[in-house]
């Protein structure tokens, strides 16, 4: 399957994007709760990160925003009557229960789900198991809807497989994406998926919450029908998530043969790659860039998110270009280092910084805004055409956000219902331009 092409599928940020500082252990989340956000001005941020990718010569696909408000977990809090007076109340007395329901996090797509290509799994068939995200409660309401749109985008199960999310209990607990990372020589030739946990079943753990159980990890393997040999289990260090790295792609992201990684990423390091190379024995040979924590300390590489990157194979590029935001550009030790990694002459051979402010703010950096999917290309022609990005559509996106979504949203403007229908009317221009009718 050499035809194959990796495509980002990027989540187009919501108008009810805000600061609402709901996400523990998300330390740029709880630094800026309660700031005002600007949603016309992020949405119009990732829409430009995606046409980077487009005019690269990348497939770049696009993920519409969830219904928000969420009136069924109001509705589940006993809050009844019309659509108003349900906001009103809510935001009276559970002003916190009203911004989870108000949460814009669907945004990084990167927690939608897990997905395998067709080249890795037993049925040939392209997989994806939507996150339950069961560990905070504004994302848990995401995985029914995220299972509508993924089935809408991928219809057809002769070629794609819409899993149902995990059961939504502790031992379960899936991030999706945040946590995979998958390596090969090339992107439809069979690869090692690398899954990365937090915690075993029943474990516990004072502090920041491990969000990923290996439980949740080896159910997706299986329910994937991935060769157990080329499937390799990690535990993410407990420093780092003390540290402030929620998810895995805080600290590693990779592409290909390429594994770019914080010295305190894993709890064992050299036990990891050892099974990733038996893993990938035969296949190609593993490439690890580890950044030392004298190079980079991890609390610089968290708060720049230097590894909340997008590692990506440009056309007609020799080497990786690494898709960073611009704060690992403003950070001392990031931007010297990247100037070292580019010097290096090792596989990644350019960093190309853009600006995702408004999402890093609430903690998600370009990694976090995509989710990736290889593709055949009878995949690709197979799936819903009206969310693959060209400039045009990128435009037509765009002008819809300025007409449509506020410059300023503060948490306290969540209590007034008209924004719910402003929420509405956006969220519906969207689908039409998508063509997404099913999900209105």
């Amino acid at each position: 399957m050499s035809d194959a092409v990796e495509v980002n599928f990027d989540g187009l940020i919501g108008p009810s994007h805000n600061y609402g500082g709901l996400s523990d252990g998300n330390l740029a989340s709880a630094r800026n709760a309660g700031d005002v956000s600007n949603p016309r001005e992020a949405a119009v941020q990732g829409l430009e990160k995606m046409r980077t990718l487009v005019r690269a010569g990348l497939v770049q696909g696009v993920l519409p925003p969830l219904a928000r408000p969420s009136f069924d977990l109001l509705a589940a809090a006993g809050y009844s009557g019309t659509d108003a007076q349900m906001i009103e109340a809510a935001a009276r007395t559970s002003p916190r229960l009203l911004k989870a329901a108000y949460s814009a996090s669907s945004m990084w797509t990167a927690n939608a789900a897990t997905v395998s290509p067709s080249a890795d799994t037993g049925d040939g068939r392209l997989h994806f198991t939507p996150a339950n995200l069961s560990t905070m409660l504004h994302r848990s309401l995401e995985h029914p809807d995220t299972t509508a749109t993924l089935i809408s985008i991928f219809p057809g199960e002769d070629r794609f497989a819409v899993h149902g999310a995990l059961p939504a209990h502790a031992d379960f607990a899936d991030e999706g994406a945040a946590n995979h990372v998958r390596l090969c020589a090339e992107h439809g030739e069979a690869g090692v998926e690398l899954f990365v946990y937090g915690r075993d079943t029943g474990e516990s753990a004072t502090g920041f919450p491990a969000r990923q159980t290996r439980l949740a990890s080896e159910s997706i393997a299986r329910s994937h029908e991935l060769d157990g040999a080329r499937a390799v289990f990690a535990r993410q260090s407990r420093r780092a998530i003390e540290a402030g790295a929620f998810h895995n792609d805080v600290v590693c992201v990779g592409a290909l043969d390429t594994l770019f990684f914080h010295e305190c990423a894993f709890e064992d390091t050299a036990g990891t790659l050892a099974a990733l190379r038996r893993a990938a024995e035969g296949r190609f040979d593993l490439k690890p860039v580890m950044v030392p924590e004298s190079e980079v300390p991890l609390a610089d590489a968290i708060s720049s998110y230097l590894f909340n990157s997008q590692l990506l194979q440009f056309p007609d590029e020799d080497r990786l270009v690494l898709i960073a935001p611009g704060e690992t550009q403003d950070t001392a030790s990031t931007r010297a280092y990247c100037e070292r990694l580019v010097r290096a002459n090792g596989p990644i051979g350019r960093v190309q910084f853009v600006d995702v402010r408004q999402s890093m703010r609430n903690g998600g950096g370009p990694a976090c805004l995509r989710l990736r999917v290889v593709m055949t290309e009878d995949e690709l022609a197979s799936c819903h055409q009206g969310v693959i990005l060209d400039e045009e559509l990128i435009d037509d996106l765009q002008a819809c956000v300025r007409s449509t979504y506020r410059d300023r949203l503060a948490p306290a403007d969540l209590a007034d219902p008209k924004f719910a229908d402003e929420c509405r009317i956006a969220r519906e221009a969207l689908l039409e331009i998508l063509e997404l009718d099913a999900l209105l």
